[in-house]
């Protein structure tokens, strides 16, 4: 099981949760929720054991595109424990993304899982509206993020309107194609995690049945209700037993955690 695949899978459906049709997708983002330093951290957990361990932070690029700034965000995925012992995963995902549209101008994955290695190299060229990856080139229509540029765009946006019930679709690139995720807002919910107890957001995206999700598996997602717009837990049935993703730590968070309560 590429158990930090779905780690990374998981932080990008809660990032996700915001698009909507009728929500505005800003073409630029005067002030972020984050700023270049915030570092989180996430265990993933199989049952009552941890599995595998996730860690993400923000950075001032070194090298600008266009003659423009930009941030760089790395999220380093791991197995741990036992887990480690028998099945060694050790991935890093890289984007590079404008520090004032927050679009990406590149993705880089490199993933080692068991015996299996795999990288790609994505560029996005916006003015030739094409996206340039290991296996071709395919077109770029609208907004369309990887992974973590997805996820830290999303948490910019306007959810102050959110009813539940209400469903959103986002566009994303992965390996070979532009790829649709649909996610339901279900409502606010306490949760907790490591770090104590917090007013949350919740989120059910659909999940595609096949060798880890049975077919009625269920995933629901959990954000903190304040300015940060950070996951702090995730829940999904698998085809034996469960997984659950906590938020273990948080550091340089630009606005303090307003949701976190007793």
């Amino acid at each position: 099981m590429r158990r930090t695949l779905i780690i990374f899978s998981v932080l990008v459906a809660v990032g996700l949760y915001a698009f909507k049709q009728q929500l505005p997708l800003p073409d630029k983002v005067e002030d972020t929720v984050f700023k270049s330093g915030e570092e989180l951290n996430y265990r993933l957990k199989y049952g009552l054991f941890t599995a595998a361990e996730a860690h993400l932070r923000v950075e001032d690029s070194e090298v600008k595109f266009d003659g423009r700034p930009a941030y760089h965000i790395i999220a380093d995925g791991s197995t741990a424990g036992t887990f480690d012992v028998f099945y060694k995963v050790r991935n890093r995902y890289e984007t590079y993304i404008d520090k004032s549209t927050l679009l990406p101008y590149l993705y880089t994955e490199n993933r080692h899982e068991g015996s299996w290695h795999h990288t790609d190299k994505v560029v996005f060229n916006r003015e030739a509206d094409k996206i340039t990856a290991n296996k071709g080139s395919f077109p770029l229509k609208g907004k369309v993020f990887d992974f973590p540029s997805a996820y830290y765009f999303a948490r910019n946006l306007d959810v102050s309107k959110l009813k539940v019930g209400d469903t959103f679709d986002m566009q994303y690139f992965l390996d070979d194609g532009t790829q649709t995720l649909s996610i339901t807002y279900i409502g606010k919910e306490k949760v907790s995690c490591p770090l104590g107890k917090f007013n949350c957001l919740k989120f059910n995206p659909t999940i595609i049945p096949g060798r880890i999700f049975r077919k009625n598996s269920k995933l629901y997602l959990w954000i903190t209700d304040d300015k940060n717009r950070i996951p702090v837990r995730a829940h999904v049935e698998v085809v034996v037993g469960s997984l659950t993703m906590e938020l273990t730590n948080a550091k340089n968070l630009k606005f303090p955690m307003t949701a976190q309560t007793k």
